[in-house]
């Protein structure tokens, strides 16, 4: 795979109460990812940019959901999100402020 392709599969972090939940228990990490990219390149781009080892990939799919924006009736997008299994003795640290 490119290295400029890796390096657009990231989009963010999720930081929620869920992704840290699931972070403690399970040793995840939850990112938000590009629509049309795959397990592969999602755990090659993880190792890549994080110096991890990743033990496995499961990804879902954020369906769109319709919401009001005042008095117009709108949608927010889809978009996929992907929950990374860490190996042991691997760890992601995200500074916060």
């Amino acid at each position: 795979m490119k290295q400029e392709r890796l390096l657009k599969v990231l989009l963010a972090p999720c930081i929620s109460e869920k992704s840290t939940f699931v972070g403690e228990k399970h040793r995840q990490v939850v990112f938000k990812v590009i629509n049309d990219a795959t397990k592969t390149e999602i755990k090659s781009a993880v190792e890549a940019l994080f110096n991890v080892q990743v033990k496995g990939v499961q990804v879902s799919i954020v369906k769109k959901k319709a919401k009001r924006f005042g008095g117009i009736l709108g949608t927010r997008k889809a978009w996929k999100k992907a929950y990374i299994t860490l190996k042991e003795g691997s760890d992601i640290q995200f500074a916060t402020a």
